[in-house]
């Protein structure tokens, strides 16, 4: 007798329908899409996928995919496989524009495919997507994928211009630096220099907000770290801004730490003479010999644009430069990239003093 109620409960529950079954689709697909634009890193996304065959059917939704945020998108240079560039392509048919920059910015520096990669990062600029208009900015800056004389200097302010306009802190900063210097635009050092401080406010308010939402542990061991810092390098947190503010550094995009891994594991090889640019937070490789500005003084390295040198300048190499033999029997004369490499550190070192 107690077996057979046994059997009746049982009975009693399996034949009830599951809830989440019961779910309207519209529901679901609302609440994939807020899932793919917060998630933290890919495998967020793709345990969704794997759990069970209506969400693995619902989270490839054109709606879901074009939500798809740049950390869900962050794919690892030693996990790049067809599978990825397959994902992506899929994002970018929902018109993901975030898709768009990632593959647009493998394509151009790391597969070498410049026409497409170029596109992609031009139909990403088209829809306001403020890295892609800087990116496109560096290209035209450089002259990158083809030859010294393919450099346009003033495509390359507006578009750093416009990417300022959006609130890209890299492109405030290298707007700056071109109205500083006359670099593809009349020289206006005032407000090149106000350009400067204005970055500086967003980079130090952005730091802020994100310290503000830290767990306290998390603080705690924040603060830790930046002891160790002061211990090791003699110089507190690291300075990041133009004018000496004490800022933690920003965080990376995923398609720059990306563009690192490939080249420094070895999974792209760069060409005999070309070399990546010296800040660390960026990852651009060289497409030619001598695309990037090398440092005027020690020259030992090289840097993409000026934002990155003036980045970089302040967060390690102020303490390592200096004059060294090689340079000066080579007699400084490689090629600069078009940057005017002779006194460029100095400038900025006479930035760093400047109305802090």
């Amino acid at each position: 007798m107690l077996q057979r109620k046994k059997q009746r409960i049982s009975r009693k529950f399996t034949d009830k329908s599951d809830l989440f079954d019961g779910l309207p689709e519209d529901l679901v697909i609302s609440i994939l899409s807020k899932l793919a634009s917060s998630a933290s890193s890919p495998s967020d996304f793709i345990n969704i996928l794997v759990t069970c065959k209506r969400l693995n059917r619902l989270a490839l939704h054109p709606l879901v995919l074009s939500k798809a945020g740049s950390k869900a998108l962050a794919v690892k240079a030693r996990n790049w496989c067809d599978s990825a560039h397959h994902f992506l392509k899929h994002c970018i048919n929902a018109g993901n524009v975030e898709a768009c920059y990632t593959l647009g910015m493998i394509q151009f520096y790391c597969l070498q495919n410049r026409g497409s990669g170029a596109s992609l990062l031009a139909k990403a600029a088209i829809k306001s997507h403020a890295p892609a208009l800087y990116s496109l900015g560096v290209i035209q800056f450089n002259g990158s994928g083809g030859s010294k004389n393919d450099k346009d200097l003033r495509a390359g302010v507006a578009l750093c211009a416009r990417a300022a306009f959006l609130g890209h802190v890299d492109a405030l900063r290298e707007l700056g630096h071109c109205l500083q210097d006359g670099y593809g635009v009349r020289q206006h050092i005032a407000e090149g220099r106000r350009l400067l401080i204005q970055a500086n406010a967003r980079e130090l308010a952005s730091s802020l907000n994100a310290l503000v939402k830290r767990k306290p542990q998390q603080q705690h061991q924040r603060r830790l770290n930046y002891q160790h810092y002061s211990f090791k390098a003699g110089s507190g947190c690291p300075l990041l801004s133009d004018f000496g503010c004490n800022v933690p550094a920003p965080e990376v995009h995923p398609v720059n730490v990306f563009l690192k891994e490939w080249f420094e594991s070895g999974r792209g090889a760069l060409e005999q003479g070309l070399r990546l640019c010296s800040h660390k937070g960026c990852g651009r490789p060289e497409t030619r010999a001598h695309e990037f500005r090398r440092c005027s003084v020690c020259g030992t390295v090289n840097y993409c644009s000026r934002g990155c040198q003036a980045l970089d300048w302040k967060l390690r190499h102020k303490a390592e430069c200096g004059p060294i033999e090689r340079w000066l029997e080579e007699g400084g004369n490689g090629d600069d990239g078009g940057h005017g490499g002779v006194g460029e550190m100095e400038e900025v070192v006479e930035a760093e003093h400047f109305a802090i």
